[in-house]
């Protein structure tokens, strides 16, 4: 397994001070932003970017894991869900621009919706996943859904029968246990789930249970990471753990992105040394 960043947590930080702080922590790869608000969004990112961003990434020896494109997919008005589906796709091309030496980064996105129309808009969901996954496809790109909380697919059940439903390698988990264990999944349980369908993971901190719980900065709180990681090695997971810094920490006041980014690093790369699991 290998330590990630993503820039989730870095909305306006510039890219290129980004990516020299994530690489000089010791971090294996990152994860790039590219939604609105971000000073990689996607629209910004013309020939000359990508080319500057390519070379950043590998004058400072990082992988590029993922693009974070998250997108609501069950968006009903027709402009709104174009330009959902446009980012998205955007995402797989610029995917394919940034890969390098043949290893393909992901396209993680969110599905959208709310826990209680999973029956309701099941199959229409897995239409639009499905557009979105064939055009990734003709790209030689996979799409990682990410299972949230609030969202129309929250549970291990619920991921895995949208996996059985849409049917292809190039659809698989982008696996964020944050959001399984503040409603009361253990690890194991969720780990056996998903780790074999996962070919991302974000983590955090958290504390307290749904609705009462907040998420954290890793180090900030007490998840066990060092049973996480033993657990996603036994299912033979050998991929990014990556760090996703999330919206609700990033409202405090004093928040710092570089300084979370830090601690972030203090603690799972003591986390990966006590489960004796090498990078």
């Amino acid at each position: 397994m290998k330590l990630g960043y993503s820039t989730w947590g870095m909305p306006k930080v510039p890219v290129e001070i980004a990516i020299r702080h994530i690489s000089e922590l010791g971090f294996d790869g990152v994860e790039l932003t590219v939604i609105p608000g971000y000073t990689t969004e996607l629209s910004t990112l013309n020939s000359s970017e990508r080319k500057r961003i390519a070379k950043l990434l590998k004058d400072h020896h990082l992988q590029l894991s993922a693009i974070s494109a998250h997108s609501n997919l069950l968006a009903t008005d027709k402009e709104a869900y174009e330009q959902n589906m446009c980012r998205l796709k955007g995402g797989v091309d610029l995917a394919v621009d940034l890969a390098e030496d043949n290893i393909m980064p992901a396209v993680n996105t969110t599905p959208g919706g709310s826990p209680n129309q999973w029956e309701e808009l099941k199959p229409f969901l897995v239409e639009r996943i499905n557009e979105l996954v064939d055009y990734a496809k003709s790209r030689g790109v996979t799409i990682a859904m990410e299972p949230h909380i609030g969202a129309i697919i929250d549970t291990p059940d619920k991921m895995c029968e949208c996996l059985d439903l849409v049917d292809s390698p190039y659809f698989k988990v982008n696996f964020d246990i944050s959001h399984f264990d503040v409603v009361g999944f253990n690890i194991e349980e969720t780990v056996t789930a998903l780790a074999p369908h996962s070919i991302h993971t974000h983590v955090k901190d958290q504390r307290g249970q749904h609705p009462d719980f907040e998420f954290l900065i890793p180090g900030e709180g007490d998840f066990d990471y060092i049973t996480y990681l033993k657990e996603m090695q036994k299912c033979n997971y050998d991929g990014f753990i990556t760090v996703e810094v999330s919206m609700m920490v990033q409202k405090r006041k004093d928040y710092d992105p570089l300084a979370a980014a830090t601690l972030s690093y203090q603690t799972l790369s003591h986390a990966f040394a006590a489960a004796l699991i090498d990078r």
